[in-house]
């Protein structure tokens, strides 16, 4: 056993760590939420990450997500998370997806792209095309709810543990992100939402990590660009994405070792 995990085997024991060394775990969006995840499973010792996340390093990344620097502006967010991985642990077995992960609905499709009309280069790819089997675990930590859902279905149909991230935008309180089935969540709209929508696809229940702060409201700036406006972006700080962050990545290692 190599020494850098020597200090969690004493945590775990050997047979918890040998478990983390096999264990394949696919991580949908790895920008904010899911950069502090993929970092904390690396230095766990998990062998296998799939990384799945459409986006590039832009600079208003800079004041919250662990990839973004000034040297990784411009770069696809899964190859700038797969050499942070490698740097960490490089008997990691990293796959990059640089995907918009969408249902089979080619509504949903038109509305990706509104999101984003300057990029003409948005690689979409349906859920159905993933292969769930392959995985012990799946984390979702990604923002549409559409894709959301998509996942967390995918899942639930195929029996592979799922964990979902609920929202971490106007906050700022760490220290008030809990883990609870989706059915107990309070105060978060997000959750709101996803309650609504599991419910009508018979989900009876679902692992979040969510807030019991209540959202802040932004405050309004005259100079705000039109383009922030109309996207209607919540306010964001560089601790709370990696508090849920680290929840997640904590509850999926339990859950691998259990």
């Amino acid at each position: 056993m190599k020494e850098q995990f020597q200090r969690t085997e004493m945590l775990i024991g050997k047979e918890a760590l040998e478990k983390l060394f096999q264990a394949h775990v696919a991580v949908f969006g790895v920008g904010g939420v899911g950069g502090y995840v993929v970092e904390a499973l690396a230095r766990a010792g998990v062998g296998a990450l799939d990384l799945i996340d459409h986006d590039t390093v832009s600079e208003s990344n800079l004041n919250r997500q662990i990839l973004a620097t000034h040297d990784t502006i411009g770069r696809l967010k899964v190859d700038v998370a797969k050499e942070r991985i490698l740097s960490i642990n490089p008997d990691c077995k990293v796959s990059t997806m640089p995907v918009f992960v969408l249902t089979a609905d080619a509504k949903e499709k038109a509305a990706a792209e509104a999101l984003d009309p300057a990029n003409d280069k948005l690689d979409f790819r349906s859920i159905d095309s993933f292969d769930f089997s392959c995985y012990d675990y799946v984390v979702d930590a990604i923002d549409t709810v559409t894709g959301k859902l998509a996942i967390i279905e995918k899942a639930k149909r195929e029996e592979v543990n799922v964990i979902s991230c609920m929202g971490t935008g106007n906050k700022m309180n760490p220290s008030a992100f809990r883990v609870a089935d989706i059915y107990q969540t309070t105060v978060c709209p997000l959750a709101k939402v996803m309650r609504k929508e599991l419910r009508k696809r018979g989900i009876e229940s679902l692992k979040v990590v969510y807030s019991t702060e209540e959202p802040i409201k932004p405050v309004k700036q005259e100079e705000q660009n039109e383009k922030v406006r109309q996207k209607d972006v919540p306010g964001s700080n560089s601790f709370t994405p990696a508090a849920a962050g680290l929840v997640i990545a904590s509850e999926v290692v339990k859950d691998l070792i259990a």
